[in-house]
């Protein structure tokens, strides 16, 4: 498989594109990876990559009721698959919950 910056890096509309863009390309570059032939990801899947992709975000959200309820979820639908909107709310569902969602809007900026 090919690493993802490469990915990104043969993107043309990306080579100039906000961090933002890049951020959001990226997101979508796991998903397509993870993904089947026909675009759609298995919820254990998903599981697996919030685990390994998403880590620093789902660290110390073991515990709270709403992110019981996402994996349980997940756990129980493991046989549906997701599309990229799915697993984007799924993502966005996740941060928000976050911790480290804080810890971000903590950092000073300096220009």
């Amino acid at each position: 498989s090919i690493p993802i910056a490469k990915q990104l890096a043969s993107i043309k509309a990306l080579r100039k594109g906000s961090e933002l863009e890049k951020a959001f390309a990226t997101a979508a570059l796991v998903y397509s990876n993870a993904a089947d032939a026909r675009g759609k990801l298995g919820r254990g899947d998903a599981k697996r990559l919030l685990q390994t992709q998403f880590l620093s975000f789902v660290q110390g959200q073991e515990n709270k009721p709403k992110y019981q309820e996402i994996i349980s979820a997940l756990d129980e639908e493991s046989e549906n698959k997701m599309d990229f909107e799915d697993f984007m709310i799924l993502l966005v569902s996740v941060a928000l919950m976050s911790d480290l969602l804080q810890e971000i809007r903590d950092v000073k900026t300096t220009k």
